[in-house]
């Protein structure tokens, strides 16, 4: 290894496990950067850096292998961080970036030579588009998929404005670039269908405690995802507890300025519904993913009680999978270049996953929760 890790936004939510994770998969050299100094302990050296400053995120990158970016809102910071690592010359791993930030690099060709650049090496989409091929044993051509993802835990301010951004107005010449997803779509003989599938309110479901809310939403990953594995359909849901978080985004959605005092408020807001939602519970994530082939289903549990740690760990693995030569010189996406199986078991090793369970069930009856881990 010729210089260190360096791990932009350690300061926060998913930086701060990123630094711990790192260490456990043998990386020893860690850079740790944020605005906030206060948390960056653990790590070898940490350095105040302001991604929104030139210079300061030139310094930052300087003299490192790889510069993983835990910092957001991804919308905001687009390929900015992957430029500055790129121009000195070290690989990239980011938790988040994906549709806006592959197409700004792939359309200014800043990836060249050796460098590595691994997008969306996060919980989702980076761990959730692997899981479907590790329930289906490698060939998904063909079959139905459907996924119920959501929880109750804090919110990261940078979550919080990328939540709010995701869906925000963009300039129509680049709005293939950066669709994030549309909500009541879902994905039918081979393309996005508008208005597919309709919200659900107050209802019970399988494994998620208490009654709940569904939202679908048909992402650009998960259309990348459905469209690679030849899904047949695929359905996604987004599920809500609590009666606050979920009409917050809905009036916040595509109402806020790209600026960062209106996107500051905006997350203040979110952040404070979601407090009120998780109130007196226990923190928790779950996404349940159940494949449907033929007369047959098979559904997998994955439970969190950090959807932060998971996708630290994600994240972590993806480093070392560049570090180690595993990734290929070039653009990608996580789940394009991460083996599957390898991936889910890094993250239980890691103590990341509370729970991961798989049933294997009739196509018309509602899968057992027992055995969940």
């Amino acid at each position: 290894m010729n210089g260190p890790v360096a791990v932009l936004g350690a300061a926060g939510l998913v930086g701060r496990s990123v630094v711990g994770v790192l260490r456990e998969l043998g990386v020893g050299d860690v850079k740790a950067g944020d605005r906030d100094t206060r948390w960056l302990a653990e790590a070898t050296e940490h350095v105040h850096v302001d991604a929104d400053d030139t210079a300061s995120l030139a310094r930052f990158c300087a003299g490192a292998e790889l510069v993983l970016n835990c910092a957001g809102p991804s919308y905001l910071l687009l390929d900015r961080v992957a430029r500055a690592a790129l121009a000195a010359g070290a690989h990239y791993v980011d938790i988040s970036g994906d549709r806006p930030v592959h197409h700004l690099l792939t359309a200014s060709g800043a990836v060249a030579g050796p460098s590595r650049v691994v997008l969306s090496a996060g919980m989702m989409p980076g761990l959730a588009n692997l899981v479907p091929h590790v329930l289906a044993g490698g060939d998904l051509a063909g079959a139905d998929l459907v996924v119920h993802s959501g929880g109750i835990e804090r919110f990261s301010r940078a979550a919080a404005g990328d939540l709010v951004l995701s869906v925000d107005g963009v300039d129509e010449a680049q709005q293939d670039a950066y669709w994030y997803g549309e909500a009541l779509a879902a994905w039918r003989g081979g393309r996005p269908v508008s208005g597919a599938l309709a919200p659900l309110e107050d209802v019970e479901l399988p494994y998620f405690p208490g009654r709940v809310s569904l939202v679908p939403f048909l992402t650009a990953d998960s259309v990348r995802l459905a469209r690679s594995a030849g899904l047949a359909s695929l359905d996604w849901f987004t599920v809500f507890t609590g009666t606050r978080l979920r009409p917050a985004l809905s009036r916040l959605r595509g109402r806020v300025p790209r600026e960062r005092a209106a996107l500051a408020a905006a997350a203040d807001e979110l952040i404070a519904a979601g407090e009120v939602d998780r109130a007196g519970q226990d923190p928790y994530y779950l996404m349940v993913f159940t494949l449907h082939t033929g007369s047959s289903a098979r559904t997998a549990v994955l439970r969190t009680t950090s959807s932060f740690r998971l996708s630290a760990a994600t994240a972590a693995l993806a480093v070392r999978a560049v570090l180690d030569g595993v990734v290929p010189p070039g653009l990608h996406h996580a789940d394009e270049v991460l083996d599957p199986t390898q991936t889910l078991r890094g993250v239980l090793e890691l103590g990341a996953l509370s729970a991961f369970d798989v049933h294997d069930h009739d196509r018309c009856s509602e899968p057992i929760e027992e055995g969940v881990l």
